[in-house]
């Protein structure tokens, strides 16, 4: 047998290190585990945690893929940590660490910490360096500024590989490089503040959208390197365009290279299924009460604001970590020890990451997408929360679709569905989602949903998006959704830009960039989002013409009336109260004829006058529009 000696032992890691990995307190374990070129971009150093294996070596390019020249050896410390250097190892290099288990068995593993991966279907990692010379200072500078809670945030949600293709080759999804460019333009144009990115990191199965990642430190490979990724964030930087990105903790997929069973053991997950293995997804789930899984996660979470530039992380599917019995039947769960069915370890992992990624980037925002009535998911650790600085509003996601698929001559039995939300919009900081899962597995598009002939669906579209943007809550749109997009969201293909062709579709569009340009000036429809002060109703009871109306305030007292008619009735003379007597213009109007609509409206202005406002000193005659939404605000 030929093997060659392991060389320099890995001194990147220090006893500091390993104490901090066992408390699961290490933040940086990326720069101490995995594989790491050394100075002069010749030769490398290797490090995996591996406590069961019997045998480690790393094969790959370097050494012909010998299954044991360059054989690890254990640090005498307890770590299971393995550890060695190779002397012929260069940048480019794939490898994999062939382990052997306590039965024997060789298993051929990815390395958890590789910053870059072959493209699927191949499955090694490779050597890589994260060199990259950024130009983003001014927003870097800027972006507390442009994430805090009392500033607008607007998200287009995007799956990279189907927003658009390569119009030369429709199989062929764009680069990051090649989307940099597009999308920036495009999301400036349409006056959204964020992008939100469906997960980039590395996962075997495209068709799983991201969400079942194998590489927790490296970005997709099918869309290029990791300093074409940092290009692309750079380039949305430069734009004005902050970058949020979805996280996967919940679980990670069972392939053969991955995570699962990494050494013979359930070394990342729950050996017993009933905690281990998610039903729903048919994947592992993290063992969050091992500390060094905990600081694996948690360096994951660091690792891409610090060395992405990335402004916010969304957290998937955190309902699912919360719950023990989340999608299980009884006698396929395990009660806490307290008999509950509340993941402990989960809540104690969630609270210790919000409070890591704070503490080190006050600057930008974690996000929930968390589907019950959790208290205090985006509350303070400090104050018994989960420290989250967001969540999802799934309530109100629900409700309102459901609202807005019932033909108008019965919406006004559904009215407590619009109204309702108000109740709770202030428990948490909240974002109002119109996302990626509502048009996907048969529920088929945004305007697929809405009744009514092709005028009437595109205007319930308009409505609907006028009223989201008139509620308490940061905004979030799936791609596709801001120009009507027919089909049913398809993740092998681009999105249907012809459709833009159309005066009715391209009219959509333009309205969504309205409600952007015009939300961003105002500060009443986004300073006080989660303040109840922020917003007061007009009248929320008048389900019989299915009207609503209410106001958004600013903390200097300035007003926004926002009225929604959910009829393709037209409202004359129309009677609202006001706090001010006197000139109100009419900012936005869905209807308008730019928009698609059908040109009603108050041609601009309304004249209030004393009295006749029920609850308020003044009050005006309004003509609302048909399917319509109307903004107004007082001259000053």
């Amino acid at each position: 047998m030929n093997t060659d000696a392991v060389g320099s032992m890995n001194t990147r890691l220090t006893d500091h290190d390993i104490y901090l990995f066992k408390q699961g307190t290490h933040r940086r374990l990326q720069e101490k585990l995995g594989a790491h070129l050394r100075d002069g971009g010749r030769g490398a150093d290797f490090a995996v945690w591996a406590p069961n294996a019997t045998g480690v070596a790393v094969s790959g390019d370097f050494n012909g893929w010998s299954p044991d020249r360059n054989r690890l050896v254990p640090r005498g410390d307890g770590s299971g940590i393995w550890e060695g250097g190779v002397p012929e190892a260069e940048k480019g290099h794939a490898y994999k660490f062939r382990i052997t288990t306590p039965s024997g068995q060789v298993l051929e593993k990815g390395d958890p910490f590789a910053v870059r991966w072959e493209e699927p279907p191949r499955t090694a990692s490779v050597l890589w360096d994260l060199a990259y010379q950024w130009t983003d200072k001014a927003w870097m500078a800027s972006r507390k500024e442009r994430n805090a809670l009392n500033a607008p945030q607007s998200v287009y949600e995007v799956h990279l590989g189907s927003w658009k293709r390569s119009p030369d080759d429709p199989d062929r999804v764009l680069g990051f490089r090649e989307l940099a460019h597009a999308l920036a333009d495009y999301v400036t144009e349409m006056g959204f503040t964020h992008v939100e990115l469906l997960p980039v990191t590395e996962h075997p199965f495209y068709g799983s959208w991201g969400y079942q990642t194998v590489g927790y430190f490296a970005p997709c490979n099918r869309y290029g390197s990791p300093q074409d990724f940092m290009y692309f964030v750079d380039h949305l930087h430069r734009a004005g365009i902050g970058v949020i990105m979805d996280w996967v903790p919940s679980h990670f997929p069972t392939d053969a290279h991955g995570l699962a069973m990494f050494d013979g053991t359930a070394l990342f997950e729950h050996l017993d299924i009933r905690k281990g293995f998610h039903p729903d997804w048919s994947s592992a789930i993290f063992n969050y009460g091992r500390y060094e899984v905990g600081a694996f996660l948690i360096s994951s979470a660091l690792f891409w604001l610090r060395t992405y530039h990335i402004d916010g992380l969304r957290v998937d599917a955190v309902a699912s970590m919360l719950y023990l019995d989340y999608s299980r039947e009884e006698g396929e769960w395990i009660p806490n020890k307290y008999g509950g069915n509340e993941n402990l370890e989960a809540v104690e992992f969630l609270r210790h990451c919000n409070r890591a990624v704070y503490e080190e980037f006050p600057d930008v925002q974690t996000a929930a997408e968390e589907s019950t009535s959790w208290p205090g998911v985006s509350r303070p650790v400090y104050l018994g929360g989960l420290g989250f600085g967001l969540k999802w509003n799934m309530g109100w996601m629900h409700d309102t679709l459901n609202y807005f698929s019932n033909d108008p001559v019965f919406r006004k039995f559904h009215h407590n569905e619009l109204t309702f939300a108000i109740w709770y919009a202030f428990t948490e900081n909240f974002v109002l989602p119109l996302s990626h899962d509502e048009v996907v597995h048969g529920k088929g598009s945004l305007a697929g949903k809405m009744p009514g002939d092709m005028w009437q669906k595109l205007a319930n579209l308009r409505l609907l998006y006028g009223y989201m943007f008139g509620q308490p809550g940061k905004k979030l749109l799936f791609m596709g959704g801001e120009f009507g997009q027919w089909a049913e969201w398809n993740h092998d293909r681009s999105l249907d830009w012809h459709l833009l062709e159309d005066p009715m579709h391209s009219g959509l569009a333009a309205w969504v960039r309205d409600l952007n340009r015009y939300y961003q000036t105002c500060p009443a429809l986004y300073e006080r989002d989660f303040h109840p002060d922020g917003f007061m109703w007009e009248d929320c009871r008048d389900a019989d013409q299915s009207v609503l109306s209410f106001f958004r305030r600013d903390s200097q007292g300035s007003s926004v009336l926002v009225v929604c008619n959910c009829t393709p009735v037209v409202r004359e003379e129309y009677c609202v109260g006001v706090p001010l007597a006197g000139g109100w213009r009419e900012v936005l109007n869905s209807d308008a004829e730019c928009y698609g609509g059908s040109g009603v409206g108050n041609q601009g202005r309304v004249e209030a006058g004393p009295g006749g406002g029920r609850d308020f000193p003044a009050s005006m005659l309004l003509t609302l529009p048909p399917l319509g939404v109307v903004f107004l605000e007082p001259e000053a």
